[in-house]
């Protein structure tokens, strides 16, 4: 699993306009010259389960060699100019990012309509959610979903006890239903523990309360909505930890140093558990988890695809659909806690087990009603261009003192310019 991904929203929200990054390909094996039964598959490190991969060459060796290549660098800028230029350097099986997927449905005809190659016949077997976001308007299906990221509140039960707090998951649910409820256990704990804090930075509570809505900064008529209610009340949510004094302000430097110090709770992502676990391991047991304050949301998951230019579309097709099988995503969870699209594997043993780091806690009975719950809600191309000034501004009140409606009017003046020079009306 690539431990980098804890911050991979706010970095992906802060650079969408940027070009010219420097991409390189990092792992990769020869190539060749291929044909119909040479194929070639770029993803990159803990986009997918090394093993699995390495079993699907082997369980598809008697008709198709598949060459793997792990990308580094930046790979969308790596897969966009490889599209663009053409011939046989294009892969014949790609990944797509989840961030990424909606800056390629408007050239969806770079990509084949998996619909064609078998792919409504299993649909029902993964999330409709998240298979509608790699679609086109009129149904063209680009991406098979690989994973999903289903949020939840990380919290510490050592800390909440010496507040006199409750640390059941159940209890802590019904105590952080809402934000408010959330907000008023964390100005408890602040009086219990003045040196405690209940939320990191307020960018991760603003992208949370975003992605609980179903609707974000542009519509699906291509207009511009990033000024109306919706969005604001996420701002109005994500600051208040800052006016309450609740927020730790951190950025993603001193994470590492404060998680397992002073921060209370976490909001994040399934995945986010392995990122706490790796940073801060004398804290193993002391972890819990419960459902989101104001509901679900999802972070991060990322998408298989086949080039336009795929040597041969049936059993590239093939491939996909056994690599992200129910059964072999329980196997990409074990080996590198991948967190599979499909619901089937939430009920087996790979996902159902107690975690000795979250005190024995069984957290999928978290995680995967989470998943099942996630709103469905329309990402535009340029939604995470025009996301970015709010996060910037953002971070703008916590770093410099800022005040929030000052931010908030020149996050609105910016993101508006962006969506004009993006061709949002």
């Amino acid at each position: 699993m690539d431990l980098s991904r804890r911050g991979f929203l706010q970095a992906a929200v802060l650079t969408a306009a940027a070009s010219g990054l420097t991409v390189a390909c990092g792992g990769s094996e020869s190539t060749g010259t291929k044909n119909g039964k040479d194929l070639t598959l770029w993803y990159w490190g803990g986009a997918l389960s090394d093993k699995v991969v390495a079993e699907a060459k082997t369980h598809f060796s008697s008709q198709i060699k598949l060459t793997a290549a792990s990308i580094g660098g930046d790979f969308k800028q790596k897969l966009t100019t490889t599209l663009a230029a053409g011939g046989s350097s294009v892969p014949d099986i790609t990944g797509i990012k989840g961030e990424d997927i909606a800056s390629f449905l408007p050239n969806a005809d770079r990509f084949l309509d998996l619909n064609d190659l078998g792919f409504k016949k299993i649909s029902s077997q993964y999330l409709e959610w998240k298979t509608k976001l790699a679609q086109t308007k009129d149904g063209k299906q680009i991406g098979f979903p690989i994973d999903i990221g289903p949020t939840a509140l990380f919290y510490r039960a050592d800390l909440f006890d010496k507040a006199g707090l409750p640390t059941d998951p159940a209890k802590v649910a019904a105590m952080a239903k809402t934000w408010d409820d959330y907000f008023a256990l964390g100005s408890e704990l602040k009086k219990a523990q003045p040196g405690v804090f209940l939320v990191n930075n307020i960018s991760s509570v603003f992208n949370i309360a975003v992605g609980q809505g179903t609707k974000r900064f542009i519509d699906e008529d291509n207009h511009f909505i990033g000024d109306q209610d919706h969005i604001r009340a996420a701002w109005t949510t994500a600051i208040r930890p800052y006016t309450l004094g609740i927020d730790a302000k951190i950025n993603d430097n001193t994470w590492n140093a404060a998680i397992g110090k002073n921060l209370a709770t976490e909001l994040g992502a399934a995945w986010h558990a392995l990122d706490i676990e790796s940073a801060a391991p004398g804290t193993k047991g002391k972890w819990r988890v419960c459902a989101t304050p104001g509901g679900p949301a999802n972070q991060g998951g990322s998408y298989l695809a086949l080039p336009s230019q795929c040597r041969n579309p049936e059993e590239a097709f093939k491939i996909i659909s056994w690599i992200l099988s129910p059964d072999n995503n329980a196997k990409s969870y074990t080996d590198a806690t991948i967190f599979p699209a499909s619901p089937a594997t939430y009920s087996m043993e790979a996902m159902t087990g107690p975690d000795a780091f979250f005190g024995g806690q069984k957290i999928i009975e978290v995680f995967g009603p989470a998943a099942e719950a996630i709103p469905v809600s329309y990402e535009a191309p340029a939604d995470s261009a025009v996301m970015a000034p709010f996060m910037a501004e953002l971070s703008s009140i916590e770093a410099k003192g800022k005040k929030p409606d000052d931010a908030w009017n020149d996050a609105v003046s910016q993101a508006k310019q962006i969506a004009r020079r993006q061709g949002v009306s």
